[in-house]
């Protein structure tokens, strides 16, 4: 038995040690087409960045979002957000699969017992007396295990790792995605409640004026023409009312998606000046760093992918080599199965060389053709990336200047209108230049609400589009370790 089990196992570890080797192209990261630094011009140059500001990779959430609130509102999502959940189980049932692939490798020994009684009638094959047949066995072996001699199996493999560790860095961009998505559901919300409390303000303004101007006309000071034009004036104002109203109940909503569950009220800001401004950081000086970006590394670990599946095409040009082998025991007698001399085996390698098939040269070239694909939107998903942070650096270079300029025109649309006011009550101009006064400065005040918010949303889109924080969490499992 020992004399049988070194013969099946010496040729079965020389087998193992030559299925080593797969024809898959040598992969080469292609190069970046896109700049080596960020743009230059007007636009970047308004709002210089701190010198010692970090970068956005050295930051984790937790340090650039400096908001307790909204701190807890982005910890809830990554706990309760069911997008996130699901790009979780993806990545699960994506190592499962890449499990399974790997065992492709590896033999599947099963171990088999079986057992068969026959009766044969007398003179039926040339034996007189009737005959009774007993057998029974016990064997361990495998069934056509392919021996991987031109790395088909293993490029096979290596592609399902690939699309694995993609999956992970889907999950992971999701992720990052997620942090950014509340966040800015977040300061939508401060906006729009500012908003509203901007709206009601203007409305006591209104009934305040309305009420002015119904005393002067009851005393024949003035013309109906004004009293309209007051109610009017009061009827958008409510209309406002109602309609930011609406606007805040479906921002809370959609934050509430977000998060995964019902936010808190204390949670929620009441204005944009609630909310603390973020942590400031650095683009650094070169777009290097958009490779370490997760949607980027995926794009390349589908790259890698498509290189393995040319490996996995180009082994089928190769003859396929398998084997079938078993040991163990046989006996007439269920009593005799286990003693001496009834130990059996049996080996059957098989080898199948492809002569004509046309499909193979097809499938060779949709492998070609499949990495050029992956190739592109691997250069694809770079250049989005440069764009996505060239755009958010325009705004920082210039949503500052905007911010002041339009705090100077709500603080000269204010002086404005307070002279209208007085003006119109010693009777020196009409009720029209009040109105006129007042539209501009609601319209100035909206306009204000509406750059703070994007000056805010934008620091927060930076730190995303720069992959902020995603160095600092957990990283995925190595290729190396995977292996």
């Amino acid at each position: 038995m020992k004399r049988l089990n070194t013969a099946l196992c010496v040729p079965l570890g020389m087998l193992l040690c030559l299925s080593g080797c797969t024809f898959a192209p040598k992969y080469a990261r292609p190069e970046a087409p896109i700049p080596t630094g960020w743009p230059s011009g007007p636009a970047y140059q308004q709002t210089p960045t701190p010198t010692d500001a970090p970068q956005a990779a050295d930051l984790e959430w937790q340090q650039f979002f400096t908001d307790e609130k909204l701190h807890e509102a982005i910890a809830m999502a990554l706990q309760n957000n069911r997008d996130l959940r699901i790009a979780a189980l993806n990545v699960e049932r994506a190592r499962a699969l890449y499990g399974i692939q790997r065992a492709e490798l590896l033999p599947v020994v099963n171990a088999t017992a079986n057992a068969s009684k026959q009766r044969i009638p007398a003179d039926v094959m040339g034996f007189p007396e009737p005959l009774t047949i007993e057998n029974y066995g016990a064997n361990l072996g495998v069934a056509a295990w392919e021996i991987d001699f031109f790395g088909r199996i293993r490029s096979l493999k290596d592609e399902a790792l690939e699309s694995y560790l993609a999956t992970e860095q889907a999950r992971r961009s999701a992720q990052l995605l997620l942090v950014s998505a509340v966040a800015q559901a977040y300061l939508t919300v401060a906006a729009d409640r500012e908003n509203l409390q901007l709206a009601e303000a203007t409305l006591k303004t209104q009934q305040s004026a309305y009420d002015l101007v119904k005393r002067r006309f009851d005393l024949g000071l003035v013309s109906e023409l004004d009293l309209n034009r007051a109610q009017a004036q009061l009827d958008t104002a409510r209309g406002d009312i109602a309609r930011f109203q609406q606007q805040v109940a479906q921002d809370e909503n959609a934050l509430n998606l977000l998060v995964g569950a019902p936010l808190p009220d204390a949670l929620l800001p009441t204005e944009l000046n609630d909310v603390t401004p973020t942590q400031e950081i650095s683009e650094g000086l070169s777009s290097e760093v958009l490779l370490r970006r997760p949607d980027v590394l995926q794009a390349e670990n589908l790259l890698k992918a498509a290189n393995a599946d040319i490996g996995a095409a180009r082994a089928a040009f190769f003859p396929r080599i398998s084997l079938t082998a078993a040991i163990g025991t046989a006996s007439s007698d269920l009593s005799g199965l286990f003693k001496n001399g009834a130990e059996t085996w049996s080996y059957a390698p098989q080898i199948v060389m492809p002569i004509f098939d046309a499909r193979t040269w097809s499938a060779h070239q949709a492998a070609k053709v499949q990495r050029e694909i992956a190739v592109t939107q691997y250069e694809k998903a770079i250049q989005t990336a440069f764009r996505e942070v060239a755009d958010a650096l325009a705004v920082r270079g210039t949503v500052g200047q905007q911010v002041a300029a339009q705090q100077s025109l709500v603080k000269a649309e204010a002086e404005t209108y307070r002279l209208a006011v007085s003006r119109y009550q010693k009777g020196i101009d009409s009720y029209l230049s009040v109105l006129d006064a007042q539209r501009s400065l609601y319209a100035a005040q909206q306009g204000l609400v509406t750059l703070r918010l994007a000056k805010l949303a934008n620091n927060m889109r930076l730190y995303a589009v720069l992959g902020g924080g995603w160095e600092i969490e957990q990283q995925p499992p190595s290729q190396q370790a995977m292996q």
